[in-house]
């Protein structure tokens, strides 16, 4: 078949396929995101263009929204599905590095296309292309090299026949998860080849289950088998293998204590017997005492972030660790005994043998419920109604509390999402929670929303995001509202970067440059965003709600008026800049050894800077 480039690029894309967790059989690319200009508007601009009525293509309003929408769809649809994203060269392309990133560290696929200089170099320079006085095959697009799982150029049109295995590789491969860009030079785009048929036949990707070696499986079964206090870590990997339900019980089984990550976080119901809480600084104190009493953790599906494990400092120094995971890179950490396999398929293979082990002493299951209900105890006073703005705390508790089991909840950077993980009461099964912590990237809370409203049909997604992250990434808003894609964001106006000014005022330092009462400005009186206005200016339903009785009227009338009338609905509450749930848990930061006015007292350790009087 005699086509271009981009022609055959998205005739691929179409030809490839999905199964769900479920079973179901789903297109693999579901949506393009596109923002076009002079290098790629007529190469795989034109070519969607024909493909429209099959492949959607929706238009987003800045680079970075689009493509960060792009991962909220991949993570909403649990890696089965995958966003793709097209941008010009230049600036436009550029912007898409920080999403990027984000789908890198927190292993989830995403498809990139920026437009690319070109190969003729005719009439080089163009306009947006970057002169490398040292090198001429160099481009901008080389930045997305460091942030991508695979990169490549095509620089003839035949090249799609070796590059496009690599691509479904990556983005299908559950261990090898992450973004993958292809540059596209724009001359190269609408250039043609003879392509053969069978690039274009329907292709159904079920990713692969590995399963664990033999010794490896023996050898952490009888690690599990000497433990007395043993925890469960419930990672992104159990919910990406489907295996939530597998894990709950095989803890309950075998008398594992068993905690999430914040990547795995809703898989595990909240009245298990034995379930502790979530784990780390972004979870509970309950679950944080647990672990420090544990003699073995076995660890599924996760890399054990610094906010997992508290920067290594909740885990006993004799405490053996088995780790589950589909990549050797994460199962080998911290000299743990590795198991390399999915994470419902060892589960399976470890339930065999333990099949005879009675397992933990049922005590340790009730010291992690008990751990649990001092948690629970702290949270509900936290939440208690009270007068004037109300805190984090209560605001995840109203939509907690007004959430149905199909709804999908998400954040990102801040301080919410300690306040989401730690806060949220989940009932199991179905994973309904995103939170963006892998990059913590500010402005993923709107974009993501977007598109994860567009996989997610069992309930409504609601997104929580603070004043800065809001004004980060509010574009994306307007592209939702255009599309018809409906979500609830509630946006908590906490007038500045509340969580890193207590980060500062927690070490002892100054407040300076992050809450507005803090900033520099020529005015005696700065002015103040209406949020209220600013989201309904670009096509958002708006219920501004004062105080915590606002809050719980507008959230039922904002998820019925989204749903309605197919836009957003935004609700607007002042929040409490001060008050936070604090898990407990240490986070290594770098504290000044010297700073002026001030001294660096260490106790242990801890280390805190102090104003010299």
């Amino acid at each position: 078949m005699n086509l271009t480039t981009a022609q055959a690029l998205v005739g691929w894309l179409i030809a490839q396929r999905s199964e769900t967790l479920d079973g179901r059989e789903v297109p693999l690319f579901p949506a393009v995101f596109a923002i076009f200009g002079h290098g790629n508007v007529l190469g795989i601009g034109t070519a969607l263009q024909e493909r429209s009525d099959v492949l959607p293509v929706w238009r987003g309003n800045t680079e970075q929204g689009m493509a960060l929408a792009a991962v909220g769809l991949a993570k909403a649809a649990h890696r089965r599905q995958v966003g793709v994203a097209t941008a010009s060269i230049g600036p436009g392309a550029l912007n898409m590095v920080t999403a990027a990133a984000v789908a890198h560290a927190d292993r989830l696929p995403l498809l990139l296309l920026p437009g690319d200089t070109f190969t003729g170099r005719a009439p080089d320079p163009v306009l947006q292309q970057l002169e490398y006085f040292g090198d001429g095959t160099a481009t901008a697009n080389d930045a997305f090299r460091a942030v991508s799982r695979y990169f490549d150029r095509i620089t003839r049109p035949e090249q799609l026949l070796a590059a496009l295995p690599q691509v479904a590789r990556v983005l299908t491969d559950p261990a090898a998860s992450g973004p993958v860009t292809l540059a596209l030079p724009q001359d190269v785009q609408v250039e043609t080849f003879d392509f053969p048929e069978s690039l274009f036949e329907p292709i159904v990707h079920a990713p692969p289950r590995p399963r664990a070696d033999v010794t490896e499986l023996d050898t952490a079964a009888a690690a599990i088998r000497d433990s007395v206090r043993p925890l469960l870590i419930v990672g992104g990997g159990v919910r990406y293998s489907g295996a939530g339900e597998s894990a709950a019980a095989f803890a309950g089984r075998y008398g594992l204590a068993v905690t999430e990550t914040t990547a795995g976080r809703t898989l595990i119901p909240h009245s298990q017997h034995g379930y502790a809480g979530p784990l780390g600084i972004t979870g509970s104190a309950g679950a944080n005492v647990v672990a420090a009493e544990a003699d073995l953790v076995l660890a599924v599906g996760t890399r054990l972030q610094d906010f997992t494990t508290a920067s290594w400092t909740l885990f006993d120094p004799d405490v053996r660790f088995v780790t589950v995971n589909v990549a050797r890179f994460d199962a080998v950490k911290h000299g743990a005994v590795a198991v390399v396999a999915d994470a419902a398929t060892a589960i399976a293979d470890l339930d065999d043998r333990l099949a005879d082990w009675p397992g933990a002493d049922r005590e340790w299951l009730a010291r992690a419920d008990l751990a649990r209900a001092d948690w629970d105890g702290r949270i509900d006073a936290l939440r208690a109604a009270d007068s004037g703005p109300p805190s984090y705390a209560q605001i995840v508790g109203v939509v907690n509390d007004l959430s149905g089991p199909g709804d999908y909840v998400l954040t990102a950077a801040g301080g919410l999402p300690g306040e989401l993980a730690g806060g949220w009461r989940a009932i199991g099964g179905e994973p309904t929670m995103d939170i963006e912590y892998g990059f913590s990237c500010m402005g993923y809370e709107l974009a993501g929303a977007w598109g994860a409203a567009m996989t997610h049909r069992a309930g409504i997604v609601t997104t929580l995001v603070g004043d800065g992250s809001y004004l980060m990434g509010g574009s994306e808003l307007f592209s939702a509202a255009f599309a018809g894609h409906p979500f609830v964001a509630v946006v908590c106006d906490n007038d500045g970067y509340a969580v890193i000014d207590r980060l500062g005022r927690d070490q002892g330092a100054p407040p300076f440059n992050n809450m507005f009462t803090d900033c520099r400005t020529n005015h005696l009186l700065p002015p103040r965003v209406d949020f209220a206005a600013h989201a309904r200016a670009l096509g958002a339903l708006v219920f501004p709600a004062a105080d915590l009785a606002g809050l719980r009227a507008a959230y039922p009338q904002a998820r019925a008026a989204a749903f309605a009338h197919r836009r957003p609905a935004v609700i607007v509450v002042p929040t409490r800049p001060g008050d936070w749930t604090d898990a407990g848990a240490w986070w290594e930061v770098g504290v000044p050894a010297h700073l002026e006015g001030y001294v660096t007292f260490v106790h242990g350790k801890s280390a805190q800077v102090r104003r010299v009087n």
